[in-house]
C-alpha cells in the first residue's frame, strides 16, 4: 500500500468523474457574496462488527489528500514531491468501510456491495442497519452521507475483501477497547470524522455490556 514511487500534481480535468469545482454567488442580507465550491458524489458509511471475535472491523487505505495535506504542513512545495522527505506511509488512513453512491441502486444496495467488496462479508440486505445521515464537508461540498450498522460473523466472510479493480484495501480489525481509545482525549488519528463517529455510536448502542 505504502509502496508509491513516484508523485506530482496536475491540473484537474474538466471530466473528471469525481469533482467538479465551481463559484456560487449569493445574495445575503444584501450583499453580495461568493464561495468556492465541489461537486462530488454522496457516500455511505458502514459501522461492521464482527460478534463471533468481537471486534470492529475496519479499513486501511492510501489517500493522497491526507499525504499531500501532511507534506504542506512540513512547509515543503507539492510542486515537487520528495518521497523521502514525508514518508507514504503517513498518508494511510483507518476508516469504516465506506462507498461513493455512483450506482443506479438503494443506498443500503451499495453499502451491502462495498462490505463484501471491501471487506469480503456477505450480508442479507435486512442485515444493514441504517444509522443516520448527515453532511460531510460542510465548507465545500455538502455532500451527504448515510451511516449504516452491519453485525457479521466468520461465517459470513466469503472473501478476503480488499477492493476491487486497482484498489489496495487492507482490511484490519480492532478489540472494543482499542477502537474505545481512539476517542480518548489528545489521541491524533488518521481518520475522518464519520469513522470516529461510527465508533461512539457503536459504544453507545451496540457495544456487548460484558
Amino acid at each position: 500500500m505504502d509502496n508509491i514511487t513516484k508523485m506530482w500534481m496536475g491540473p484537474l480535468p474538466n471530466d473528471s468523474p469525481y469533482v467538479k469545482p465551481f463559484r456560487l454567488y449569493y445574495v445575503q442580507n444584501g450583499v453580495e457574496k461568493n464561495w468556492d465550491l465541489l461537486k462530488v458524489h454522496d457516500s455511505v458509511a458502514i459501522i461492521l462488527y464482527n460478534s463471533t471475535r468481537r471486534v470492529l472491523i475496519f479499513v486501511k487505505q492510501f489517500r493522497p489528500a491526507v499525504y499531500h495535506s501532511k507534506y504542506t504542513a512540513c512547509g515543503y512545495d507539492a510542486a515537487e514531491i520528495d518521497l523521502k522527505r514525508v514518508r507514504p506511509e503517513s498518508g494511510i488512513t483507518l476508516e469504516l468501510c465506506a462507498g461513493i453512491v455512483d450506482k443506479d441502486k438503494s443506498w443500503r444496495q451499495i453499502a451491502r456491495e462495498e462490505v463484501l467488496e471491501e471487506c469480503g462479508y456477505d450480508v442479507p440486505l435486512d442485515g444493514i442497519e441504517e444509522v443516520m445521515s448527515y453532511r460531510s464537508g460542510v465548507g465545500s461540498s455538502g455532500a451527504a452521507q448515510t451511516m449504516y450498522y452491519c453485525e457479521v460473523t466468520d461465517d459470513d466472510r466469503v472473501t478476503k475483501g480488499g477492493g476491487v479493480g486497482d484498489e489496495i484495501i487492507e482490511v484490519v480489525e480492532y478489540t472494543i477497547p482499542e477502537a474505545a481509545k481512539l476517542l480518548s482525549k489528545g489521541e491524533k488519528v488518521n481518520s475522518p470524522p464519520s469513522c470516529l463517529l461510527g465508533i461512539a455510536w457503536f459504544l453507545m448502542n451496540k457495544a456487548p455490556k460484558n
